[in-house]
C-alpha cells in the first residue's frame, strides 16, 4: 500500500511553479549579433540572467536601450529556460495617442505616426530620410504634392505630363514667347525681354 499523498504539499509546489513562470525586470546589456537578440536582464537584487533570448514580432526589429522594462516567461516555471516576450522604455514612449493610432519610434524622437485624422506623419528630427534601391517611387496624391524646401536637387531629367508654372508664368507660355521670336528664314529676332 502506498503512503497517503500530501495534497497541501502538492498544491504548494504547483503554486510555486506558477509563480516562477514569469518575471519583470530591466535590461542591463543587449547583444544583437546573433540570430536571436540576447539580453542581460536584472530580475531582482539577487537574480540577473545573461544571454536571455528575446522573441519579437516578425517584420519588426528593435534593440531596447539599457533600463528598458522586460517581461520574461519561464517555460514550465524552469528559471533556466527564460525568454523575453515584451519590452518597453517608459521615458521614450510617445504618449497621448488616440484609440487606434500607431507610432513607430526610437530613443531619439524620430517617428512614423499613423494618426486618426492627420494622415501619416514622419518626424525626422533633423535627420535625412532616404529611400534606397527602388526601381520606381510613385506618389499618387488626389490633390497635390507640396515640397517646402529652399532647394530642390534633381540629378536626371524632369518629364512633365502637364504644365510647369512658376510665380510669373507657365513654361508653355515661355515657349510661346520664344517661338514668336523665330522667323521662317532661320534668323532670330532679339531675345524677348518679358
Amino acid at each position: 500500500m502506498s503512503p497517503p499523498r500530501d495534497p497541501a504539499g502538492v498544491m504548494e509546489r504547483l503554486w510555486r511553479r506558477v509563480q516562477l513562470m514569469s518575471g519583470w525586470g530591466r535590461v542591463t546589456f543587449s547583444d544583437d549579433s546573433h540570430s536571436a537578440q540576447l539580453l542581460q536582464v536584472k530580475l531582482n537584487d539577487s537574480e540577473t540572467r545573461d544571454d536571455t533570448p528575446r522573441i519579437a514580432e516578425f517584420g519588426l526589429s528593435s534593440r531596447p536601450p539599457e533600463g528598458s522594462d522586460v517581461l520574461v516567461v519561464f517555460l514550465g516555471g524552469d528559471r533556466s529556460k527564460g525568454v523575453v516576450v515584451a519590452t518597453a522604455h517608459q521615458a521614450s514612449r510617445p504618449k497621448g495617442l488616440l484609440s487606434g493610432e500607431t507610432v513607430l519610434y526610437d530613443l531619439w524622437g524620430k517617428s512614423v505616426h499613423l494618426t486618426k485624422d492627420g494622415g501619416i506623419v514622419v518626424h525626422a528630427q533633423g535627420a535625412p530620410v532616404t529611400v534606397n534601391n527602388a526601381t520606381t517611387v510613385t506618389i499618387s496624391a488626389t490633390e497635390s504634392v507640396e515640397l517646402i524646401t529652399p532647394m530642390l536637387h534633381v540629378t536626371g531629367d524632369i518629364v512633365a505630363g502637364g504644365n510647369i508654372t512658376d510665380s510669373t508664368r507657365s513654361m508653355a507660355e515661355d515657349r510661346a514667347l520664344f517661338n514668336a521670336h523665330t522667323n521662317g528664314s532661320g534668323t532670330t529676332t532679339p531675345s524677348p525681354q518679358q
